[in-house]
């Protein structure tokens, strides 16, 4: 059995959008009292320990008295927030991952979700196009799939566009393994191509944030000029003391239109790439059985504000992230190995090119081609670093 997650698209009515805008603050006000209570406890006893999720889920009731509206929200959601919370610490104490520690939460975030787990018959896909949820009963839903498999959870989220979703993570059958290709390739990340295999194939950087930019800059101006009208306005409504006045940005709708129009521009370009990596990822799952891609740090290439567009557009990250499930998915192998010097060694004698040591990442990427010093082998940049990224996995396996 393997876990699937599935988003479907929700349609609620006006009765459960208020449920859940209020299970969003709920949890949200959770979070920061047991975040604040952390806190204090350590400043005041450095040698406590740290309280557990199921302490913390049996100061809930506690919590409840003191708050009835927390009643009025499903309450696996407040104790999904622990649990959160309890992986955020992990997550910052384990030095491999370098984790921030744990922040308080802003109501003024437009991007929301909170997560319910399946206690009994709460959660339930009643048909095609409605699910049962806790406290809001039956909710409209789209999907462009049949939904089979036992459910774990459901994160109901909205996006700064407005839209509502929900992500059903279910417990299904294992895939069926796709038949075997006896194919072994290596695969280079760029720039220029976002892939290049070590056959030669190469797959071009498609710029999804330039198709779109003209139309999010001058809708970003918009939106930036009426950000600035309507500050200015709530203050004239305070320094006239009028009766009723302006104080929050929901009350001017062309700010609002304008902020959904830059929200949507956004969601279209990355839904656009999200798809083009979804396609290109399962091609290569069909047509090779062995893959051996290179591990990159995105986080530092990110630094270079020279190229920090250019990488986030190619997202990387998400690319091996799809590749890694695919390939399990598919009962074939994928190899992750060290891509250092991978370009600047001669993939035939192994000899390295000092000649570029003094050049920067700049002028290090702009060269295409160079010939091998040793064996005089003329060499395509990243042709070359795929053929070296294959050899190195292939050595790890043999």
């Amino acid at each position: 059995m393997v876990l699937q997650a599935f988003q479907v698209r929700l349609y609620p009515n006006a009765t459960q959008k208020q449920l859940i805008h209020m299970t969003f603050g709920s949890t949200r006000f959770v979070w920061n009292q047991m975040l604040n209570m952390l806190i204090e406890r350590y400043r005041n006893n450095p040698k406590c320990g740290f309280l557990s999720t199921y302490d913390r889920d049996a100061l809930l009731p506690a919590l409840k008295r003191e708050y009835p509206w927390l009643k009025l929200v499903d309450s696996t959601a407040l104790q999904r927030v622990n649990r959160d919370l309890t992986d955020a610490y992990k997550r910052f104490f384990d030095k491999t991952l370098s984790n921030r520690f744990p922040r308080f939460k802003s109501k003024r975030n437009n991007h929301r979700s909170y997560t319910s787990k399946l206690v009994g018959k709460n959660i339930e896909v009643l048909d095609q196009h409605h699910l049962k949820l806790p406290k809001l009963g039956k909710v409209y839903f789209r999907a462009g799939r049949i939904l089979n498999g036992k459910i774990h959870t459901v994160t109901v989220s909205i996006n700064p566009q407005g839209q509502y979703s929900a992500t059903i993570l279910l417990e299904c059958d294992d895939p069926i393994p796709l038949p075997l290709t006896h194919q072994k390739v290596g695969l280079d990340l760029g720039l220029k191509q976002l892939i290049t295999l070590s056959n030669g194939v190469s797959v071009p950087l498609t710029r999804y944030d330039r198709k779109l930019a003209r139309r999010l800059r001058r809708w970003e101006r918009k939106l930036a000029r009426r950000l600035r009208n309507a500050k200015q306005a709530m203050a004239e409504d305070r320094h006239k003391k009028v009766l009723n006045p302006r104080t929050e940005l929901w009350q001017f709708p062309r700010y609002q239109q304008a902020r959904k129009t830059v929200a949507k521009i956004k969601r279209q370009i990355a839904a656009r790439r999200l798809d083009n990596l979804q396609k290109l990822t399962t091609q290569l799952v069909r047509e090779y059985d062995v893959l051996v891609v290179e591990k990159l740090s995105v986080k530092n290439l990110m630094k270079n504000h020279r190229l920090a567009r250019s990488i986030a557009n190619a997202a990387w990250g998400t690319l091996v992230r799809l590749l890694t499930y695919k390939f399990e998915w598919a009962g074939k192998q994928l190899i992750v190995v060290n891509p250092k010097s991978t370009s600047r060694i001669c993939h035939v004698c192994q000899q390295k090119n000092t000649d570029f040591d003094g050049l920067s990442t700049h002028e290090w990427l702009a060269v295409r081609d160079w010939q091998c010093p040793n064996c005089q082998t003329t060499l395509d940049r990243d042709i070359n670093a795929a053929l070296n990224i294959k050899q190195r996995g292939l050595a790890l396996v043999d």
